[in-house]
């Protein structure tokens, strides 16, 4: 009993991440997974059951053309368990079997969705469950209804796939009839399109706990200080991104310039939503200008918001740093923002994330940038494509070499599990409570 009540959540956390990860590489390594019927080899399978499960996008093979519907539905598969978390998963089969779920499974939970406690938890599991499969499937409808005057019945599996990799901001997608790696070019100035998966994607990143306020019919006043942050940097994101692609982007004739007003405006919104963090584009991307792969790789930097579907360090963490560099010029000694103080504690650990993602981040894009001998923007952006699990590409990954694809995965698996643990060691408040030491001031002069 003693040996079970030391678990630590986390490793059971990532050891759970990586044994899903094995599974899908051995069955996507299988030749019933190829669309060819031959062995896919072990590395390539490794880093797309990487990929998918991190809910990342980034891939060495075209989904569509690689992978038979077999390959495809185990991508599915990983995706949305990826994006939901194994422990939501065993949830589900726990209710279904009415068995009651003990303070170490809730404790997984906690940690599955990056949260501090256990109340309410599987209140908020059912949440998510119902939310999760009412957006996707509405989705799924209207992309559906999209796609079968072009595709056919095969229009609906693509309608499905693409709705379930757009809430999971996995970037995965099913258009390589339309040439490989096209993702959603060839809907540029499709409206419903765009705007479906944009919803998908904003509503996959928001956070669950953000989604329990806005079903609770809460007005915007009404909501936790939290929720408000979330929502306004957010929209304050997109739209800052959007009109710098919509300028940056405007008069270049192979992303924007060769699209009509309409298409401008809708590709410009579709690439400031993607990076936060999914994966899809509809302008060819290693086509961008410099000024505009800059503003993408912030964006992806930031990514999503915590307990949601997106990587990044997350807007919440900007946000503490944004209010507390306010209250440092304002002249406060602490972050004051909304008649709320936010504790010291969380400004140093979000800084802590900031630096240690950025230091992690320079580190490997220098490496790849050395040892494939390409500029250091584009290594930077494909390592911070993988590590905030976004899976937007300059178009170099499928010719990178194995040592640089194992960086990469070796990113996204850390971006998907290592910042959520470090989250929870970061903002665990009993490791300062249990040490009981105060040590005399140290004096240094800043600026």
């Amino acid at each position: 009993m003693k040996a079970v009540k030391r678990i630590n959540p986390s490793a059971v956390f990532i050891a759970g991440f990586f044994a899903l990860i094995i599974i899908g590489a051995v069955l996507l390594s299988l030749p019933v997974s190829s669309a060819t019927g031959e062995y896919t080899p072990f590395f390539g399978a490794l880093f797309t059951s990487v990929s998918s499960t991190c809910i990342t996008g980034l891939v060495v093979y075209d989904t569509f053309t690689h992978w038979s519907a077999f390959g495809q539905a185990v991508l599915l598969s990983l995706i949305q368990l990826g994006g939901l978390g194994f422990m939501t998963v065993a949830t589900v089969f726990s209710l279904l079997f009415r068995r009651s779920m003990g303070q170490r499974e809730r404790l997984l939970l906690a940690q599955n969705f990056n949260l501090d406690g256990t109340d309410g938890i599987i209140r908020l599991v059912k949440l998510i469950l119902a939310g999760t499969f009412s957006f996707e499937g509405a989705a799924a409808v209207i992309l559906s209804f999209r796609f079968i005057p072009e595709y056919g019945l095969g229009g609906i599996w693509r309608g499905v796939f693409i709705a379930v990799s757009a809430f999971c901001n996995a970037g995965f997608d099913l258009m390589g009839s339309h040439g490989e790696y096209s993702s959603l070019t060839p809907y540029a100035e499709d409206v419903t399109v765009n705007l479906t998966v944009c919803l998908l994607i904003v509503t996959g990143g928001l956070g669950f706990l953000v989604w329990q306020e806005v079903f609770s019919g809460k007005r915007f006043s009404e909501m936790s200080f939290q929720s408000k942050t979330v929502i306004a940097f957010s929209g304050g994101l997109i739209i800052i991104g959007a009109v710098s692609m919509f300028i940056f982007e405007f008069s270049n004739p192979e992303t924007l310039g060769a699209l009509s007003l309409k298409g401008k405006a809708l590709s410009a919104l579709f690439q400031s939503v993607s990076p936060r963090t999914a994966g899809f584009n509809t302008v060819p991307l290693g086509s961008l200008r410099e000024p505009s792969q800059i503003i993408m790789i912030i964006l992806m930097f930031i990514g999503g918001s915590s307990g949601s579907t997106a990587g990044g360090i997350k807007t919440n963490t900007v946000a503490v740093l944004f209010f507390a560099a306010v209250s440092v010029f304002r002249g406060r000694k602490e972050a004051v923002v909304m008649k709320r103080r936010i504790p010291q504690d969380t400004v140093l650990r979000a800084f802590a994330l900031v630096f240690l993602s950025a230091a992690i981040l320079l580190v490997f894009s220098f490496t790849i940038s050395v040892v494939e001998n390409i500029p250091f923007i584009s290594s930077l952006f494909e390592c911070v494509s993988a590590f905030c699990t976004v899976g937007l590409t300059l178009g170099i990954t499928p010719s990178l070499s194995a040592f640089s694809l194992t960086l990469l995965m070796m990113l996204m698996f850390l971006g998907r599990v290592g910042l959520l643990t470090a989250s929870v060691a970061l903002f665990n408040r009993q490791a300062a409570e249990q040490s009981g030491v105060r040590y005399p001031e140290a004096k240094i002069t800043i600026g």
